[in-house]
């Protein structure tokens, strides 16, 4: 295996300092590094940040591969500085038994871009009504941890509790859609002025607090892990905090598209139309007061990390008419940028608080080994190397993944992922992507290498 030398990067403590990775470990830190053996890495002028983490990602395999694969989806990811992902379960057939979500975590493994750890559904098939094998996926090679209907809400509050009451038994966590599906019935956009004056019928924020503040209280009366899925209003906010302050354990996401855009732009902006798809998700975007909420959340802790809820479409189903449009937006390839300029660029945040939302915090929720390590001696070798001082004119042409639907397309963003290590290998190199037969070799490489030390170890 081919070990790299990181020469001059600063690390999240902004000290400067070379980075040696091999045998999938960070073998060493410090200045002067010898460089024997090793591949070099200028990172003079870019920061160090351990691998990004994502814990709600569509990858849409199986049964959505006009979208998204698993392969390309972890391209995306890699592009972003990501080197894991989890999952989530709404694939067709829904990743409700032990053999899809094997499926998936095989298919994550044989592209080698990032570490892919199957959500498994709460309920068999999205429906809310029973369920799903939560045991046998908890079990099965993927030893899934999270279990979420994401797309849909866990609406009965019987079954939610009996899911709380079966993840409690091995630690697991049930992360929830929270959208009381009886208040959002056609609901379009945001409810409020916006709404009536387009026409549009309204998606009241209530919706997504009431259920969030009913979740809560069955996790504490349970006395387990509950995390809230992309929160998007200020009011959830308070809600989650109160939940915080009487010890429930509960943690929370925001999206990087609830951290910056408003329901202002389906109105159109700066003379660019109106209805614009690329703008439609669920949650759907809401007011300023509420972005700015969020944005607080985050620094002062109440919201745990950054997630992308990376939703991958067809153009078939984005380029029509607003009702019929799919939710969703992709959003892997930009992460970072649009964290850098909703909560960096402002000071809101430090590198290392980007280190904790975006890497340290969803591996430990997420339960994703070998992730969220930090940059230091005998962590494992995953590293995101970002040029803060770069920008860009976010074009098509920075997406990897196989769909095209982001908000972001013509926006100027800050920053540029320039290089990201999976396992010690790299998957991003000057801020392209290597190619696929090269990283699946690499990664087919490193399996076998941890096997035969794994073996060894055993003698």
């Amino acid at each position: 295996m081919t070990a790299h030398l990181i020469r001059g990067a600063q690390l999240v403590d902004g000290t400067r300092a070379d980075i040696r990775l091999e045998a999938r470990r960070i073998t060493a830190v410090g200045s002067g590094l010898d460089a024997a053996g090793a591949t070099v890495v200028d990172a003079d002028g870019l920061i160090a940040l351990p691998g990004l983490v994502d814990l709600h990602t569509h990858l849409r395999e199986p049964g959505g591969e006009e979208s998204e694969t698993v392969r390309t989806g972890s391209r995306a990811a890699a592009a972003g500085g990501f080197t894991a992902v989890n999952a989530m379960a709404n694939s067709n057939p829904v990743a409700d038994t032990a053999g899809v979500v094997e499926q998936v975590q095989a298919l994550g493994d044989d592209a080698g871009y990032v570490t892919v750890r199957p959500i498994g559904a709460v309920s068999q098939g999205l429906q809310g009504t029973h369920l799903s094998e939560i045991g046998a996926m908890a079990t099965s090679r993927a030893r899934v941890r999270v279990f979420s209907d994401d797309g849909s809400c866990v609406a009965d509050p019987l079954l939610m509790r009996r899911a709380l009451e079966y993840v409690k038994g091995f630690g697991g966590v049930i992360a929830q859609h929270a959208q009381e599906p009886r208040l959002t019935i056609g609901a379009q956009m945001n409810e409020g002025r916006l709404s009536s004056e387009l026409g549009l019928a309204g998606w009241p924020a209530v919706a997504e607090e009431a259920i969030i503040a009913r979740d809560v209280l069955l996790a504490d009366h349970v006395g387990a892990r509950l995390h809230v899925c992309h929160v998007s209003t200020a009011g959830s906010v308070e809600v989650i905090r109160w939940a915080k302050s009487r010890g429930i354990h509960v943690t929370a996401e925001v999206t990087p598209h609830h951290l910056v855009l408003t329901e202002d732009l389906i109105a159109g902006v700066d003379g660019a139309p109106g209805y614009d798809a690329r703008y439609k998700v669920n949650p759907p975007l809401r007011a300023r007061e509420d972005v700015e909420a969020l944005r607080a959340a985050l620094a002062d802790g109440t919201i745990d990390i950054v997630a992308t809820d990376h939703a991958p479409h067809t153009a078939e189903a984005k380029c029509c008419e607003w009702p019929a449009a799919a939710n969703g937006m992709v959003g892997l390839e930009s992460a970072l940028s649009v964290v850098q300029s909703a909560v960096v660029d402002s000071g809101q945040l430090a590198w290392s608080d980007v280190a904790r939302v975006l890497s340290e915090a969803p591996a430990r929720i997420g339960q994703v080994d070998g992730h969220g390590h930090g940059v230091v001696e005998g962590a494992p070798a995953e590293v995101t190397l970002y040029d803060p001082n770069a920008s860009r004119d976010f074009a098509v042409t920075d997406l990897a993944g196989q769909s095209q639907n982001s908000p972001y397309l013509g926006m100027r963003l800050p920053g540029r992922v320039v290089a990201t290590f999976h396992h010690g290998y790299p998957t991003v190199l000057d801020g392209a992507v290597v190619d696929d037969e090269t990283v699946a070799a690499r990664a087919a490489e490193t399996v076998a290498a941890h096997a035969a030390a794994a073996r060894e170890a055993a003698r």
